[in-house]
């Protein structure tokens, strides 16, 4: 096998959760053109419908169902009806989540619970009910939706920080307990990422200056710039293939530099350098 053909994925059954846009529609985006079978679920009919119609536009046949990855008994069903219609889960991306901006001290329990619930145990859920799968077919890749956060905190972040470091954890374990089926569990920590969803914070102000929050990124960012859906996809589909065997339990961060860089002084950048970064073209379903 050539050395291009390793990173192919002909017939491989990717589900990707929470994938009716945004990041999760580019990851689908590029596990399509790379020759796998896309499965994706939502909690929301609304958004799964949406999606279907976004998927049919861009010529993606999908499989999918409203699935809630926090119900275990929705996910078993789910990963049963897939095995049957489409095929055994060769590819799990955990992407569904959430994040809740709270200082902690007015967080609510249930608060805390729900995005403990979406972004920690919901990949746990998940993860479990595709490995028997995975072990009887000769092995599988799990890729885990981290972030700067599994390393880093930031105000009113707590609960997201705190089940993304619990992720990371979580990837390793699985490394560690079914490594040796050959089933490779790594994550993807993107950094600020252009979307519609961060648009705002990339907006000239009335008096052409940049938006504080712009500035800020830029300047901690070696790359000086914010990241984009395209620049995920590459390593999105590195995870999943056969390049990739012998590299698990490792968390891989697109930041553009950021967790290696204290940064500059933000009133030192050159902004009139920076023209506006339109959020990526392949991000175009946006979330109410």
């Amino acid at each position: 096998m050539g050395v291009m053909e390793k990173f192919r994925l002909d017939g491989k059954v990717a589900w990707i959760t929470g994938a009716s846009y945004g990041l999760g529609m580019a990851y689908a985006e590029a596990y399509y053109e790379a020759g796998a079978k896309i499965v994706f679920n939502d909690i929301n009919p609304e958004h799964y419908e949406r999606a279907l119609v976004e998927y049919a536009k861009r010529g993606i046949p999908v499989y999918g169902g409203v699935v809630d990855v926090t119900k275990e008994d929705q996910v078993q069903a789910f990963v049963k009806e897939v095995e049957e219609n489409v095929g055994t889960i060769d590819i799990l991306v955990n992407n569904a989540g959430i994040i809740k901006r709270i200082p902690m001290v007015d967080m609510t329990v249930d608060q805390w619970n729900q995005v403990i619930n979406v972004d920690l145990t919901g990949p746990f859920i998940c993860a479990k009910a595709v490995i028997p799968g995975m072990i009887k077919k000769g092995g599988g890749k799990i890729i885990n939706a981290c972030s700067m956060m599994s390393e880093v905190g930031r105000e009113t972040v707590s609960a997201y920080a705190s089940a993304k470091g619990g992720l990371k954890m979580l990837t390793k374990n699985i490394c560690s307990e079914y490594g040796m089926y050959n089933i490779q569990c790594n994550g993807i920590g993107p950094g600020y990422i252009a979307t519609p969803q961060t648009a705002p914070l990339r907006e000239r102000q009335e008096d052409g200056s940049m938006h504080p929050f712009d500035r800020f990124i830029r300047s901690k960012t070696p790359a000086q710039r914010w990241g984009t859906t395209e620049d995920l996809m590459g390593l999105a589909v590195f995870l999943a293939s056969e390049a990739s065997d012998f590299i698990n339990g490792q968390i891989v961060y697109i930041d553009g530099g950021i967790l290696a860089y204290l940064g500059q002084d933000p009133s030192n950048l050159d902004e009139s350098k920076f023209a506006e970064q339109k959020s990526s073209e392949s991000d175009v379903v946006v979330k109410d």
